[in-house]
């Protein structure tokens, strides 16, 4: 079959390979690959911004937003039957570590991948594989980043800076919880005009010299919750700037560079919080597919384009120069 691996090494490189189809042990299945996510920690694995912790080797499938069916079963396998139409959780754990799919083992960039029968999640048949797939991370990120770490409530003011694949997500979603005002900071027009549509109250320029005060008229008496979406030094600096009293910073883009606050004194006195955040738990993606499957939430706008899985290197490139803007993009074995 056809994957898309990573090389790690001196020269890390991303290659099209055929490899052989795996077999599904004790408690995992075989799953058909219909549809799986570009995400933005693909290109920070290609580009050595990222390293796997626990691989074993020095190559792997890539692809961590994955959706499917149920190809083969394992032996002794009694949950689930061929034909199931699922979406995989992006990891799962193992002696208490969390093992990332498509960065500690094989993912889904790939005719085939194999799946642990506890990271499988059943989707409705309304539900298309390629809005499916990004589910996990994509959308369970900002899901977990909004209720789960931010414990944003309803009518609090927040700010979302960088709408893109995560930040756009967190707009609706904060939308959904009833977040108010949602205030959403970009310097591209086009993603600006996106959170708007999507359900931000206002959108604004980083650049604008007046963008603290049209923050602090909009929200009255600062932002409850600003989320970095970005992993950008200058974004929790201006962000700091807009919190009320008590406010949540929360750092949910990545960034290896050193995590900076000015005005300390200041943040001291008004009782201030950073919080950092990493992913998503098993429930945040089950409880976004129930939410789906309710129709509370649409996915579709986010699908940006759908390419065959041997066009991974320009999907990735395409997503690394944000050419066209792009939500998400999508791979099709």
């Amino acid at each position: 079959m056809l994957a898309a691996r990573l090389h790690l090494g001196p020269q890390r490189r991303l290659e099209l390979d055929e490899v052989p189809v795996p077999e599904p042990g004790p408690d995992h299945v075989l799953i058909k690959v219909e549809a799986a996510g570009v995400c933005l920690s693909d290109v920070h694995l290609i580009d050595g911004t990222l390293t796997p912790l626990f691989l074993q080797g020095d190559v792997v499938t890539l692809g961590h937003e994955v959706a499917g069916t149920v190809h083969a079963l394992g032996p002794g396998v009694t949950t689930a039957r061929v034909g199931d139409r699922v979406v995989l959780q992006a990891g799962e754990l193992r002696d208490g570590a969390t093992f990332t799919r498509g960065v500690d083992y094989d993912g889904g960039w790939a005719e085939y991948t194999l799946a642990r029968i506890d990271t499988l999640v059943p989707i409705p048949d309304d539900l298309p594989f390629e809005q499916a797939c990004f589910i996990p991370d994509a959308v369970s990120t900002p899901w977990a980043a909004i209720t789960a770490t931010a414990e944003v409530k309803p009518a609090e003011p927040v700010g979302v800076w960088g709408v893109g694949g995560l930040g756009v997500h967190g707009v609706q979603l904060l939308r959904m919880i009833g977040a108010a005002p949602i205030i959403a900071v970009d310097p591209l027009p086009a993603a600006r005009e996106r959170a708007l549509e999507l359900g931000a109250d206002l959108a604004l320029d980083p650049a604008d010299p007046e963008l603290r005060q049209r923050i602090w008229a909009a929200s009255e008496t600062g932002l409850a919750a600003a989320f970095d979406f970005a992993g950008v030094a200058a974004v929790r600096e201006q962000a700091v700037t807009c919190l009320a009293p008590q406010g949540r910073l929360v750092l949910v883009g990545l960034t290896d560079k050193p995590i900076t606050i000015k005005g300390g004194t200041a943040f001291s006195f008004f009782q201030q919080q950073l919080r950092g955040h990493y992913g998503s738990r098993p429930e945040h993606v089950t409880e976004l597919v129930r939410l789906r499957r309710l129709h509370r939430i649409d996915f579709a706008r986010s699908v940006s384009a759908v390419l065959p899985l041997a066009d991974a290197p320009k999907a990735v490139h395409a997503l690394e120069a944000k050419e066209g803007n792009p939500i998400r993009l999508v791979l099709k074995p």
